[in-house]
This record gives structure tokens, C-alpha cells and sequence, in this order.
């Protein structure tokens, strides 16, 4: 039996075309199932859904063969140990170029934030991504107090949590509604496949099969 680790919404949708290349059909839609386990035309692979965060965590101890999650959750995954996936026993052969989007800094419109960097002022900064956003202002010379949430980050800097936050950025339509601006690209972000490194040797062809499709359908 194989099992990829998938979460809900824009990742999973983007990775059914990658799996029909592979021969691969879901049988369910987890947006109409409450199925966690979801079958698919071929009896020996499964899908499992998953929070995206944990999507690294299900592959790393065996939950999973394989996952696909963005690149900024495998960051701060590989942060908690020792900055490399390869150390946690994950294997990243493939940026599947889905779910792309971006890490930005952004502030209130009236935040004067170049002033304040300039002047080396201590931040408050709201983020999920405090290993990246760590490594990011130390890089720049910043003294930043990072303060993590979870969700609904545009409000910490209308409440005075935070002067800014660092989170992902799709369209910018949240920012904009909720007054606020980007101030700083981080970096890109894309959806990347994982695989476990044990189960790479021990169900090597058909995982190879698999990695081989998706391979093939990105290059096209």
C-alpha cells in the first residue's frame, strides 16, 4: 500500500491532474466526504487529508509514503530539526510548481516601516512563519519580537499586537480589505513533493513510478 498525505482546498485540487498523470483517480471529494482515508482506482495507493502543517510530520514517521505541502511548511518543519529535511528523513526530489504563491511582510498603510527598520527600532512582528521570519530580520540586522498566531493575521496590526506581520500572499485582496500593504518580499513559495526515506527503499519502483509521473507531467 502507498500513502500520499494531502490537505484540503487549493493543494489537493492541484495535484489531481499530477496524480491522473500517474494513472491515479480519488474516489471521493473531501470537500462532500468526511472520509480522512480516501481510496483511489488503484487498490494499493490511498490519500490521506491532512492539515497542511502536519503533512511533513505524517511522512516523516511512516503516517505517509509520501505528501505534497508548500515549501514554507517544510521550512519551519525542517527548523525544528536542525534546518534540513534531510534530517527529519525526508526526501524532496520534486518542486511541483503548484499553489504558488509568496512570504511577505505587511503593515498598516499608515505604518511608517522604512523609517522604522532604518532606525533599528525593536518590531513586534505577528507570524505562523517564525523560523522564516527569524531568519529573515536577523539577515537584515532587525531586533524583532515575534509574536506566532495561527490564523486571521491581518488583525494583529489593526488591534497593536504588532507593527507588521509576516504571512503567505496570493491575490493581496485580504491585505488590501484590511488596510494593510506589503512592505517586503520574503520569498516565493510553491508546493513541494516529500517522500520518506525508508519507504523510498522499501517500496522504491512504485514510488519511483509515481515521482517519474509527476516528473513528467510538470515538464510538459
Amino acid at each position: 500500500m502507498i500513502t500520499l498525505a494531502l490537505s484540503k482546498g487549493r493543494i489537493f485540487e492541484e495535484t489531481l491532474p499530477l496524480l491522473r498523470a500517474a494513472g491515479i483517480e480519488v474516489l471521493d471529494d473531501p470537500e462532500k466526504s468526511r472520509k480522512l482515508i480516501l481510496a483511489t482506482n488503484q487498490p494499493e495507493v490511498r490519500v490521506l487529508v491532512v492539515r497542511a502543517t502536519d503533512v511533513p510530520t505524517y511522512v516523516q514517521y511512516g503516517g505517509a509514503d509520501l505528501g505534497i505541502t508548500g515549501k514554507d511548511t517544510l521550512l519551519e518543519h525542517a527548523a525544528e530539526w536542525g534546518g534540513s529535511i534531510g534530517a527529519a528523513g525526508l526526501y524532496q526530489p520534486l518542486d511541483l510548481g503548484i499553489a504558488k504563491c509568496r512570504i511577505s511582510v505587511a503593515v498598516r498603510a499608515d505604518f511608517d516601516y522604512a523609517s522604522a527598520v532604518k532606525q533599528g527600532s525593536r518590531l513586534q512582528v505577528a507570524t505562523k512563519y517564525v523560523s522564516i521570519a527569524r531568519e529573515f530580520f536577523a539577515a537584515k540586522g532587525v531586533h524583532v519580537d515575534l509574536i506566532k498566531l495561527y490564523g486571521s493575521m491581518e488583525l494583529a496590526p489593526l488591534v497593536g499586537l504588532a507593527d507588521a506581520i509576516v504571512d503567505l500572499v496570493s491575490t493581496g485582496n485580504t491585505l488590501k480589505a484590511n488596510h494593510l500593504v506589503e512592505v517586503e518580499h520574503i520569498m516565493d513559495i510553491s508546493s513541494r513533493l516529500v517522500v520518506n526515506q525508508a519507504a523510498l527503499k522499501l517500496k522504491q519502483a512504485p514510488i519511483r513510478k509515481i515521482i517519474d509521473a509527476f516528473a513528467a507531467a510538470i515538464a510538459k
